[in-house]
Protein backbone atom coordinates (compact mmCIF):
# COMPACT_ATOMS: atom_id res chain seq x y z
CA UNK A 1 0.00 0.00 0.00
CA UNK A 2 1.38 3.40 -1.02
CA UNK A 3 -1.61 5.52 -0.06
CA UNK A 4 -4.40 5.31 2.51
CA UNK A 5 -7.94 5.60 1.18
CA UNK A 6 -9.85 7.29 3.98
CA UNK A 7 -13.58 7.43 4.62
CA UNK A 8 -15.11 10.11 6.85
CA UNK A 9 -18.16 9.15 8.90
CA UNK A 10 -20.19 12.05 10.32
CA UNK A 11 -20.44 15.56 8.87
CA UNK A 12 -21.16 17.66 11.93
CA UNK A 13 -18.81 20.45 12.98
CA UNK A 14 -15.80 18.19 13.44
CA UNK A 15 -16.46 16.05 10.38
CA UNK A 16 -16.62 19.09 8.11
CA UNK A 17 -13.47 20.48 9.73
CA UNK A 18 -11.53 17.27 9.06
CA UNK A 19 -12.87 17.09 5.50
CA UNK A 20 -11.59 20.58 4.75
CA UNK A 21 -7.92 19.95 5.51
CA UNK A 22 -8.03 16.47 3.97
CA UNK A 23 -9.39 17.85 0.70
CA UNK A 24 -6.75 20.60 0.77
CA UNK A 25 -4.06 17.89 0.68
CA UNK A 26 -2.62 18.70 4.09
CA UNK A 27 -2.14 14.99 4.89
CA UNK A 28 0.36 13.28 2.63
CA UNK A 29 -0.25 9.83 1.14
CA UNK A 30 -3.92 10.04 2.10
CA UNK A 31 -6.96 10.33 -0.14
CA UNK A 32 -10.40 11.18 1.20
CA UNK A 33 -12.56 8.98 -1.01
CA UNK A 34 -15.98 9.01 0.63
CA UNK A 35 -18.19 10.55 3.27
CA UNK A 36 -21.16 9.22 5.23
CA UNK A 37 -24.01 11.16 6.80
CA UNK A 38 -27.71 10.69 7.37
CA UNK A 39 -28.20 14.25 6.10
CA UNK A 40 -28.49 14.63 2.29
CA UNK A 41 -27.85 18.36 2.66
CA UNK A 42 -24.49 17.75 4.32
CA UNK A 43 -23.49 15.17 1.73
CA UNK A 44 -24.33 17.59 -1.07
CA UNK A 45 -21.46 19.83 0.05
CA UNK A 46 -18.99 17.16 -1.18
CA UNK A 47 -19.92 16.47 -4.84
CA UNK A 48 -16.48 15.06 -5.69
CA UNK A 49 -16.68 12.25 -3.12
CA UNK A 50 -18.72 9.06 -2.88
CA UNK A 51 -21.74 9.47 -0.63
CA UNK A 52 -23.19 7.00 1.86
CA UNK A 53 -26.25 7.48 4.04
CA UNK A 54 -24.73 5.50 6.90
CA UNK A 55 -21.33 4.66 8.32
CA UNK A 56 -22.07 0.95 7.98
CA UNK A 57 -22.56 1.34 4.21
CA UNK A 58 -19.28 3.22 3.85
CA UNK A 59 -17.43 0.59 5.89
CA UNK A 60 -18.79 -2.20 3.68
CA UNK A 61 -18.11 -0.35 0.41
CA UNK A 62 -14.60 -1.61 -0.25
CA UNK A 63 -13.57 1.95 -1.12
CA UNK A 64 -11.54 2.65 2.02
CA UNK A 65 -8.59 1.33 3.97
CA UNK A 66 -9.39 3.36 7.07
CA UNK A 67 -12.14 5.49 8.59
CA UNK A 68 -12.25 8.67 10.65
CA UNK A 69 -15.30 8.54 12.94
CA UNK A 70 -16.89 11.86 13.91
CA UNK A 71 -20.37 10.78 14.97
CA UNK A 72 -22.31 11.08 18.25
CA UNK A 73 -20.45 9.29 21.03
CA UNK A 74 -22.16 5.90 21.31
CA UNK A 75 -21.56 5.23 17.62
CA UNK A 76 -17.79 5.45 18.08
CA UNK A 77 -17.78 1.90 19.43
CA UNK A 78 -20.33 0.29 17.11
CA UNK A 79 -18.83 1.81 13.96
CA UNK A 80 -15.28 1.19 15.12
CA UNK A 81 -15.96 -2.49 15.80
CA UNK A 82 -17.70 -2.83 12.41
CA UNK A 83 -14.69 -1.25 10.70
CA UNK A 84 -12.26 -3.63 12.37
CA UNK A 85 -14.40 -6.58 11.37
CA UNK A 86 -13.94 -5.43 7.75
CA UNK A 87 -10.16 -5.17 8.22
CA UNK A 88 -10.04 -1.36 8.31
CA UNK A 89 -7.95 0.96 10.45
CA UNK A 90 -9.78 3.44 12.72
CA UNK A 91 -9.15 7.00 13.84
CA UNK A 92 -11.85 8.17 16.23
CA UNK A 93 -12.78 11.60 17.56
CA UNK A 94 -13.05 12.13 21.30
CA UNK A 95 -14.21 10.48 23.42
CA UNK A 96 -13.02 7.11 22.17
CA UNK A 97 -16.10 5.62 23.87
CA UNK A 98 -18.82 6.65 26.30
CA UNK A 99 -17.75 4.17 28.95
CA UNK A 100 -14.93 1.77 29.77
CA UNK A 101 -16.74 -1.39 28.73
CA UNK A 102 -17.28 0.02 25.23
CA UNK A 103 -13.67 1.24 25.10
CA UNK A 104 -12.52 -2.28 25.96
CA UNK A 105 -14.71 -3.72 23.20
CA UNK A 106 -13.19 -1.34 20.68
CA UNK A 107 -9.62 -2.07 21.74
CA UNK A 108 -10.22 -5.82 21.72
CA UNK A 109 -11.64 -5.58 18.19
CA UNK A 110 -8.56 -3.66 17.01
CA UNK A 111 -6.22 -6.26 18.50
CA UNK A 112 -8.18 -9.14 16.99
CA UNK A 113 -8.09 -7.49 13.57
CA UNK A 114 -4.46 -6.37 13.98
CA UNK A 115 -5.39 -2.90 12.78
CA UNK A 116 -4.54 0.59 14.04
CA UNK A 117 -6.83 2.28 16.57
CA UNK A 118 -5.91 5.94 17.06
CA UNK A 119 -7.56 8.73 19.03
CA UNK A 120 -7.84 12.33 17.86
CA UNK A 121 -6.03 13.83 20.86
CA UNK A 122 -4.41 16.72 19.04
CA UNK A 123 -3.37 18.57 22.20
CA UNK A 124 -0.58 15.99 22.53
CA UNK A 125 1.21 17.72 19.63
CA UNK A 126 0.77 21.25 21.00
CA UNK A 127 4.22 22.59 22.04
CA UNK A 128 3.17 23.95 25.43
CA UNK A 129 1.65 20.64 26.54
CA UNK A 130 4.67 18.75 25.23
CA UNK A 131 6.91 21.04 27.27
CA UNK A 132 4.89 20.36 30.41
CA UNK A 133 5.40 16.63 29.85
CA UNK A 134 9.14 17.20 29.31
CA UNK A 135 9.45 19.23 32.52
CA UNK A 136 7.74 16.47 34.50
CA UNK A 137 9.55 13.53 32.94
CA UNK A 138 13.00 15.16 33.00
CA UNK A 139 12.73 15.82 36.75
CA UNK A 140 13.12 19.55 36.15
CA UNK A 141 9.93 20.18 38.13
CA UNK A 142 10.81 17.62 40.79
CA UNK A 143 8.33 15.26 42.40
CA UNK A 144 4.77 16.49 41.72
CA UNK A 145 2.90 17.55 44.83
CA UNK A 146 -0.26 19.21 43.50
CA UNK A 147 -2.19 20.32 40.44
CA UNK A 148 -5.20 22.55 39.93
CA UNK A 149 -6.90 22.90 36.57
CA UNK A 150 -9.79 25.32 36.36
CA UNK A 151 -11.29 25.26 32.87
CA UNK A 152 -14.65 26.97 33.03
CA UNK A 153 -14.50 28.92 29.76
CA UNK A 154 -16.63 26.38 27.86
CA UNK A 155 -19.71 28.62 28.10
CA UNK A 156 -22.62 27.14 26.16
CA UNK A 157 -26.12 28.54 25.68
CA UNK A 158 -29.48 26.80 25.68
CA UNK A 159 -29.41 27.18 21.89
CA UNK A 160 -26.26 25.04 21.76
CA UNK A 161 -27.90 22.20 23.66
CA UNK A 162 -31.04 22.56 21.55
CA UNK A 163 -29.08 22.21 18.29
CA UNK A 164 -29.10 18.41 18.35
CA UNK A 165 -31.54 15.90 19.80
CA UNK A 166 -28.68 13.68 21.00
CA UNK A 167 -26.89 16.42 22.93
CA UNK A 168 -26.81 16.48 26.73
CA UNK A 169 -28.83 13.31 27.26
CA UNK A 170 -27.81 10.03 28.85
CA UNK A 171 -29.28 8.14 25.89
CA UNK A 172 -27.75 10.27 23.13
CA UNK A 173 -24.44 11.50 24.52
CA UNK A 174 -23.78 9.54 27.69
CA UNK A 175 -22.62 12.58 29.61
CA UNK A 176 -22.02 16.30 29.44
CA UNK A 177 -18.98 18.47 30.06
CA UNK A 178 -16.74 15.53 31.00
CA UNK A 179 -17.61 13.49 27.89
CA UNK A 180 -17.96 16.34 25.40
CA UNK A 181 -15.82 19.33 26.34
CA UNK A 182 -13.06 17.88 28.54
CA UNK A 183 -11.72 14.57 27.15
CA UNK A 184 -8.61 16.37 25.88
CA UNK A 185 -7.79 17.84 29.28
CA UNK A 186 -8.48 14.56 31.07
CA UNK A 187 -6.23 12.85 28.53
CA UNK A 188 -3.43 15.32 29.25
CA UNK A 189 -3.68 14.67 32.99
CA UNK A 190 -3.31 10.93 32.34
CA UNK A 191 -0.46 11.58 29.88
CA UNK A 192 1.40 13.73 32.38
CA UNK A 193 0.60 12.06 35.71
CA UNK A 194 -0.96 8.65 35.07
CA UNK A 195 -4.18 7.42 36.68
CA UNK A 196 -4.86 8.52 40.26
CA UNK A 197 -5.42 6.04 43.07
CA UNK A 198 -8.59 7.79 44.23
CA UNK A 199 -11.25 9.94 42.56
CA UNK A 200 -14.02 11.87 44.28
CA UNK A 201 -16.46 13.59 41.98
CA UNK A 202 -18.89 16.40 42.73
CA UNK A 203 -20.94 16.79 39.55
CA UNK A 204 -24.01 18.97 39.22
CA UNK A 205 -26.52 17.93 36.60
CA UNK A 206 -28.44 20.58 34.69
CA UNK A 207 -27.43 23.33 37.10
CA UNK A 208 -27.19 26.00 34.41
CA UNK A 209 -29.15 24.49 31.52
CA UNK A 210 -32.31 22.56 30.78
CA UNK A 211 -30.38 19.28 30.39
CA UNK A 212 -30.04 16.04 32.37
CA UNK A 213 -26.25 15.61 32.27
CA UNK A 214 -23.38 17.34 34.07
CA UNK A 215 -22.70 21.01 33.30
CA UNK A 216 -20.78 21.93 36.47
CA UNK A 217 -18.02 19.70 37.85
CA UNK A 218 -15.42 19.57 40.60
CA UNK A 219 -13.25 16.46 40.88
CA UNK A 220 -10.61 15.64 43.49
CA UNK A 221 -7.73 13.24 42.76
CA UNK A 222 -5.18 11.45 44.96
CA UNK A 223 -2.07 9.77 43.55
CA UNK A 224 0.13 6.95 44.83
CA UNK A 225 3.02 9.39 45.06
CA UNK A 226 1.15 11.53 47.59
CA UNK A 227 0.29 14.20 45.04
CA UNK A 228 -3.24 15.55 44.87
CA UNK A 229 -5.23 17.45 42.29
CA UNK A 230 -8.45 19.33 41.65
CA UNK A 231 -10.17 19.62 38.27
CA UNK A 232 -12.99 22.13 37.86
CA UNK A 233 -15.04 22.63 34.72
CA UNK A 234 -18.34 24.13 33.65
CA UNK A 235 -20.35 25.03 30.55
CA UNK A 236 -22.46 27.57 32.42
CA UNK A 237 -19.92 29.98 33.86
CA UNK A 238 -19.01 33.27 32.18
CA UNK A 239 -16.50 34.75 31.59
CA UNK A 240 -14.79 31.61 32.86
CA UNK A 241 -11.16 30.72 33.48
CA UNK A 242 -8.59 28.40 31.95
CA UNK A 243 -5.64 28.03 34.31
CA UNK A 244 -3.59 24.90 34.87
CA UNK A 245 -1.09 24.99 37.72
CA UNK A 246 1.24 22.10 38.56
CA UNK A 247 3.46 22.34 41.64
CA UNK A 248 6.52 20.20 42.21
CA UNK A 249 9.41 20.09 44.68
CA UNK A 250 11.50 22.29 42.39
CA UNK A 251 8.89 24.91 41.48
CA UNK A 252 5.62 25.32 39.66
CA UNK A 253 4.37 25.75 36.13
CA UNK A 254 1.31 27.75 35.12
CA UNK A 255 -0.52 27.48 31.82
CA UNK A 256 -2.81 30.45 31.25
CA UNK A 257 -3.68 32.82 28.42
CA UNK A 258 -1.63 30.76 25.99
CA UNK A 259 1.55 31.20 28.04
CA UNK A 260 3.67 28.68 29.91
CA UNK A 261 5.36 30.13 32.99
CA UNK A 262 7.90 28.23 35.12
CA UNK A 263 8.77 29.55 38.58
CA UNK A 264 11.77 27.46 39.53
CA UNK A 265 13.06 27.05 43.08
CA UNK A 266 16.81 27.48 43.48
CA UNK A 267 16.61 24.72 46.10
CA UNK A 268 13.98 21.99 46.25
CA UNK A 269 11.32 23.04 48.76
CA UNK A 270 11.68 20.07 51.11
CA UNK A 271 15.49 20.37 51.16
CA UNK A 272 15.21 24.08 51.88
CA UNK A 273 12.69 23.47 54.67
CA UNK A 274 15.00 20.98 56.38
CA UNK A 275 18.11 23.17 56.21
CA UNK A 276 16.92 26.78 56.56
CA UNK A 277 17.80 28.57 59.82
CA UNK A 278 14.87 31.03 59.62
CA UNK A 279 11.27 30.04 60.21
CA UNK A 280 9.99 32.39 57.51
CA UNK A 281 12.67 31.97 54.84
CA UNK A 282 11.70 30.92 51.31
CA UNK A 283 13.75 29.43 48.49
CA UNK A 284 14.95 31.87 45.90
CA UNK A 285 13.26 31.52 42.52
CA UNK A 286 13.85 32.09 38.83
CA UNK A 287 10.88 33.21 36.77
CA UNK A 288 10.93 31.87 33.22
CA UNK A 289 8.44 32.20 30.38
CA UNK A 290 8.91 29.17 28.15
CA UNK A 291 8.23 29.88 24.46
CA UNK A 292 5.56 27.61 23.03
CA UNK A 293 3.85 28.81 19.86
CA UNK A 294 0.61 26.99 18.97
CA UNK A 295 0.86 24.17 16.46
CA UNK A 296 -0.26 25.34 13.01
CA UNK A 297 -2.38 22.26 12.23
CA UNK A 298 -2.62 19.84 15.16
CA UNK A 299 -5.55 17.78 13.84
CA UNK A 300 -3.84 17.26 10.50
CA UNK A 301 -0.68 16.25 12.40
CA UNK A 302 -2.57 13.49 14.25
CA UNK A 303 -4.17 12.29 11.00
CA UNK A 304 -0.77 12.32 9.28
CA UNK A 305 0.64 10.26 12.14
CA UNK A 306 -2.25 7.80 11.69
CA UNK A 307 -1.45 7.45 7.98
CA UNK A 308 2.29 7.11 8.66
CA UNK A 309 1.59 4.43 11.26
CA UNK A 310 -0.46 2.43 8.75
CA UNK A 311 2.09 2.76 5.95
CA UNK A 312 5.39 2.87 7.83
CA UNK A 313 4.68 1.44 11.28
CA UNK A 314 5.57 4.60 13.20
CA UNK A 315 4.17 4.79 16.77
CA UNK A 316 0.79 6.44 17.15
CA UNK A 317 0.56 9.74 19.02
CA UNK A 318 -2.44 8.43 20.95
CA UNK A 319 -3.43 4.78 20.77
CA UNK A 320 -6.75 3.34 21.83
CA UNK A 321 -5.11 2.12 25.02
CA UNK A 322 -3.86 5.66 25.70
CA UNK A 323 -7.33 7.10 25.15
CA UNK A 324 -8.89 4.88 27.80
CA UNK A 325 -7.45 7.07 30.55
CA UNK A 326 -9.70 10.03 29.77
CA UNK A 327 -12.76 7.75 29.67
CA UNK A 328 -11.68 6.26 32.98
CA UNK A 329 -11.47 9.67 34.69
CA UNK A 330 -14.79 10.89 33.28
CA UNK A 331 -16.59 7.67 34.26
CA UNK A 332 -15.01 7.69 37.73
CA UNK A 333 -16.07 11.30 38.38
CA UNK A 334 -19.65 10.57 37.34
CA UNK A 335 -19.88 7.28 39.22
CA UNK A 336 -18.49 8.90 42.36
CA UNK A 337 -21.08 11.68 42.07
CA UNK A 338 -23.92 9.19 41.58
CA UNK A 339 -22.88 7.02 44.53
CA UNK A 340 -21.53 9.73 46.84
CA UNK A 341 -18.40 7.64 47.38
CA UNK A 342 -14.74 7.53 46.37
CA UNK A 343 -13.75 5.54 43.30
CA UNK A 344 -10.42 3.75 43.39
CA UNK A 345 -9.27 2.92 39.85
CA UNK A 346 -9.53 0.61 38.10
CA UNK A 347 -13.23 1.39 37.98
CA UNK A 348 -15.51 -1.62 37.55
CA UNK A 349 -16.41 -1.19 33.87
CA UNK A 350 -19.46 -3.45 34.10
CA UNK A 351 -20.86 -1.68 37.16
CA UNK A 352 -20.50 1.70 35.46
CA UNK A 353 -22.14 0.45 32.25
CA UNK A 354 -25.08 -0.87 34.29
CA UNK A 355 -25.40 2.41 36.19
CA UNK A 356 -25.42 4.38 32.95
CA UNK A 357 -27.96 1.98 31.43
CA UNK A 358 -30.19 2.59 34.44
CA UNK A 359 -29.87 6.35 33.94
CA UNK A 360 -31.02 5.92 30.34
CA UNK A 361 -33.91 3.62 31.22
CA UNK A 362 -35.19 5.74 34.11
CA UNK A 363 -34.82 9.09 32.38
CA UNK A 364 -38.00 11.13 32.19
CA UNK A 365 -36.22 14.07 30.58
CA UNK A 366 -37.94 15.47 27.51
CA UNK A 367 -35.67 17.22 25.04
CA UNK A 368 -36.98 20.38 23.42
CA UNK A 369 -37.35 20.24 19.62
CA UNK A 370 -34.06 20.62 17.77
CA UNK A 371 -33.47 24.20 16.66
CA UNK A 372 -31.11 25.75 14.15
CA UNK A 373 -28.45 28.04 15.56
CA UNK A 374 -26.05 30.57 14.12
CA UNK A 375 -22.84 28.82 13.09
CA UNK A 376 -20.13 30.03 15.45
CA UNK A 377 -16.38 29.48 15.10
CA UNK A 378 -16.13 26.35 17.21
CA UNK A 379 -12.43 26.00 16.32
CA UNK A 380 -11.63 28.55 19.05
CA UNK A 381 -11.95 25.70 21.53
CA UNK A 382 -9.30 23.52 19.88
CA UNK A 383 -6.19 24.73 21.72
CA UNK A 384 -7.63 24.99 25.22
Amino acid sequence: MHKVRLGLIGLGNMGKFHAAYLMQGKVQRCELTSVASSSPEKLAAFPALRHFSSGQELIASGLVDAVLICTPHYQHTTLGVAAFERGLHVLVEKPIAVHLADADRLIDASLKADRRLAAMFQLRVEPRYLKVKQLIESGELGAIVRFNWIITDWFRTEAYYGSGGWRATWRGEGGGALLNQCPHQLDLLCWWLGLPQRVRGFCQFGRYHQIEVEDNVTVYFDYDSGASGVFITSTGEAPGTNRCEIAGEKGKIVLENGKLLFTRNEVAMSDFSRTAASGFARPGVWNVEIPAEPHAAPHAAVTQNFVDSILDGVPLIATGADAVGSVHLANAALYSSWTGADVRPPLDAGAYAEALKKKVEESTFTKAPTIAITQDDFTKSFTR
